[in-house]
């Protein structure tokens, strides 16, 4: 079993919380809330949008069974299963905002990235290196030799 942040809170509290929050998520796309709160709402929001681009009848019941509102399950399984149909992970996005006056906690928004209005624009995927062709065993010690430098010979006699 994975371990969660317990967020001083009993249990039956915690899960409530983190299923309101991972719906508002869902459905307005950014929430502000405390750092670690937005730390476990990233990993159950990207669980939630892994079953949505799942798209099977017995994955529409595990997000149904965890998150609130028909129209939040609508959401999952149409609009972002669709956005994020060919990336692999990594859907949310926290980014730290302030701290808050009250109690100094450290505030961050959490965000789907790729969307409109979005407060960091996503990095574009990075190119792949070229692959080059395998070596055949002489060429690659020929190679291996002219890039070493050249091997040193102790000498036996004491430098005065």
């Amino acid at each position: 079993m994975t371990k969660f942040r317990k967020l001083n809170r009993p249990t039956g509290h915690r899960i409530s919380m983190l299923r309101t929050m991972v719906s508002q998520l869902v459905k307005h796309e950014r929430i502000e809330t405390t750092v670690a709160k937005a730390k476990e709402v990233r990993r159950l929001a990207d669980n939630m949008v892994q079953l949505g681009k799942e798209g099977t009848l017995f994955a529409a019941r595990r997000a149904a069974a965890f998150v609130r509102g028909d129209d939040v399950i609508h959401k999952l399984f149409t609009e972002l299963a669709y956005r994020y149909k060919d990336r692999a992970g990594g859907y949310t996005r926290v980014l730290r905002t302030r701290i808050r006056v009250g109690d100094a906690a450290p505030m961050a928004y959490i965000e789907f990235i790729d969307r409109e209005n979005e407060l960091r624009q996503s990095k574009p995927a990075a190119p792949q290196p070229a692959q080059r062709p395998p070596l055949d065993p002489w060429t690659r010690s020929q190679l291996s030799r002219s890039y070493a430098p050249p091997k040193e010979v102790k000498s036996s006699e004491p430098e005065d």
